[in-house]
């Protein structure tokens, strides 16, 4: 393997995103049966496989003529990098775009042991194999023409990364005022409960079973202040004038709240909606319940439209 130019190994990047993006789309069409436009991006990179290609590249360097430490090497190298990019990703967008809690021998579900020996595997693949005819074709290219060429895939990436992030930033924003909603209509529906002296027990039992969507929640609360109204009409004396200002209190503040199901959509633009739909393994532990209301928010926003486009 003979020494890059800087513009070179750009551009290597740039085709193992986008062969990453064909196989990664490519599986997960397969499996979804529909076409699947994978990836954080827009457009047809994924810079997770670029950036293990590269790394695959590199880390074999020295041992080039041992397959062992290849393998080796490409089992820690790789590995390392899928675990700093999980958690750096999940650290800034509160969402994780893989996830391998279901998996055996995982850790904090950013690696698991089948998926750190199988990018061992695809480092002998790829340094022996798939490398090899990729670089005689980029080699082939002439020198200023390859030049010319990432700098315009570079401007396009670039600006489609930073549409990216921002779309990423956005849903994270999303998830996080879903998430104080949420604990705020079910502080509120809790203390309801206990106003209208409802079954602890049985309501334990039923938040158990499912977590109830923003939508639900609201609902919920609607029906708890028309039982109270009603309670309050036929016992006026059962209710006292504190139990009374803070129904009225709690009822003014759920009144601010707006429609779950219009204000979600709104937020939804093109982007981030396909941004969700592209990364159907999309998981979050902390707004988990958030994460899916928005899943299927998004699923029912593409129905909707191609029903009113058909």
């Amino acid at each position: 393997m003979i020494h890059y130019k800087a513009f070179q190994w750009l551009f290597f990047f740039y085709m193992y995103c986008f062969l990453g993006w064909c196989f990664e789309s490519a599986y997960v069409s397969a499996k979804s049966k529909k076409l699947v436009n994978r990836g954080f991006m827009r457009g047809p990179f994924l810079p997770l496989y670029g950036s293990g290609a590269i790394m695959m590249l590199v880390v074999s360097m020295p041992f080039q003529d041992n397959i062992l430490l290849t393998y080796v090497a490409g089992v820690i190298g790789a590995t390392a990098l899928e675990y700093v990019t999980g958690v750096t990703m999940e650290a800034l967008f509160k969402v994780r775009y893989w996830d391998y809690s279901n998996q055996r021998f995982q850790f904090q579900g950013h690696i698991c042991l089948s998926s750190s020996l199988a990018w061992g595997f695809l480092t002998i693949l790829m340094t022996r194999v798939i490398h090899r005819p990729i670089e005689q074709f980029v080699l082939s290219i002439p020198g200023n023409v390859l030049f010319y060429l990432t700098a315009f895939l570079t401007v396009y990436i670039v600006a489609d990364f930073t549409l990216a992030f921002k779309a990423a930033l956005d849903l994270r924003d999303i998830l996080i005022k879903m998430q104080k909603v949420r604990e705020e209509m079910e502080r509120m529906q809790r203390r309801l409960d206990v106003i209208l002296a409802f079954n602890n027990e049985e309501k334990e039992q039923k938040k158990q079973e499912r977590e109830l969507t923003i939508s639900e929640l609201s609902l919920s609360l609607k029906q708890r202040f028309a039982g109270l109204k009603e309670s309050i009409q036929a016992m006026p004396s059962a209710y006292g004038e504190g139990i009374r200002e803070e129904i009225a209190e709690l009822r003014g503040k759920f009144s601010h709240y707006p429609d779950p199901q219009k204000n979600y959509k709104d937020m939804l633009d093109f982007y981030k909606r396909d941004m969700i739909r592209n990364n159907p393994t999309m998981a979050s532990r902390k707004f988990k319940g958030s994460l899916e209301e928005l899943k299927n928010i998004a699923v029912r926003r593409k129905e909707q439209k191609e029903t009113d486009e058909g």
